[in-house]
């Protein structure tokens, strides 16, 4: 059984597949072809955290499918208040064809894959958020082509969508440059895990050297609300704005996985301007993960 909780989990070779599958699922639908390959399935969507793209694009992407999505967040069921863990997981997977996951701790996951029977999707967590990767590399690749051997520039925080950018570089090939504050990088054991792959700056001009592609999140991710004025203080001089786009190439695309704040981390005729693929990005989630859940559904 096969489990999708970090890029790691899965080879080169698939996950290449799935970004291929991915592109080929969306012209079909862009053509009107039904696709009721998951015809009669259940996936079970598990949320301790509000979401937009996560919900919708699992949702509706189920439905393309011919399959069904059951939402259920943390005021549906007992996840870890009166009832453990693995108690839960044993008891949904039976039920359920495949189980994704958008929650804060990424060991409740681990507890579902070793304890339930199903597929377990990691749609987000506190450590990464591999759904995003195959959306972006996607988006890449139907714009630019191969990212193989490309440079990536990862502005602003050390969070899980930087560790994730960390395990996709080893995945895809790829050298990423990393601009963080002092006191904002990556966890150390991501940095050690991947240190063949990544470059740490504490300038962001310098990381955007030469970028084919230049990637940015929020200062302030869901939960860090409370340190939001210190952040804004510490990250002041990591805005991707037009500026900093000129230390990448000519022709380098900008990635954002929103919600965005315009004006703090990146300006507006940046994600609104030319070189911006946030939109398709964006709506890349819904056909990548059509494309995993064909692929761990088999």
């Amino acid at each position: 059984m096969k489990h999708f909780i970090n890029l790691d989990d899965l080879s080169n070779q698939d996950l290449t597949s799935i970004v291929d599958n991915a592109i080929t699922l969306k012209k079909q639908y862009k053509e009107g072809i039904v696709n009721q390959q998951l015809k009669n399935k259940t996936l079970a969507m598990i949320f301790d955290k509000s979401s937009t793209r996560t919900r919708v694009s699992f949702e509706a992407g189920m439905t393309q499918l011919g399959g069904h999505a059951l939402f259920l967040s943390d005021r549906d069921i007992q996840l870890g208040r009166g009832e453990p863990t693995k108690d839960t997981a044993i008891v949904i997977s039976s039920m359920v064809d495949v189980i994704m996951m958008r929650v804060s701790s990424h060991d409740d996951m681990k507890t579902f894959a070793n304890k339930g029977s199903v597929p377990i999707i990691n749609a987000l967590s506190d450590e990464s958020h591999p759904c995003q990767l195959l959306a972006d590399m996607m988006t890449y690749k139907e714009h630019k082509g191969s990212i193989q051997g490309k440079t990536v520039a990862w502005i602003g925080d050390g969070n899980n969508m930087c560790h994730t950018y960390m395990q996709a570089a080893k995945a895809f090939d790829f050298k990423l440059n990393i601009a963080t504050p002092i006191g904002y990088e990556p966890e150390q054991i991501f940095i050690d895990n991947y240190a063949e792959h990544i470059s740490l700056f504490n300038q962001a001009s310098e990381a955007c050297n030469q970028a084919d592609l230049v990637v940015t999140d929020v200062w302030a991710s869901m939960g860090q609300e409370a340190e939001q004025k210190k952040r804004e203080i510490a990250f002041k001089e990591f805005q991707v704005d037009q500026n900093l786009m000129k230390n990448a190439k000519t022709d380098a695309s900008f990635m954002h996985c929103l919600p965005a704040h315009r004006g703090e981390e990146v300006a507006s005729e940046v994600i609104d301007g030319k070189q911006s693929l946030v939109w398709d990005e964006a709506e890349n989630r819904l056909h990548a993960q059509k494309a995993l859940l064909l692929y761990l559904l088999d």
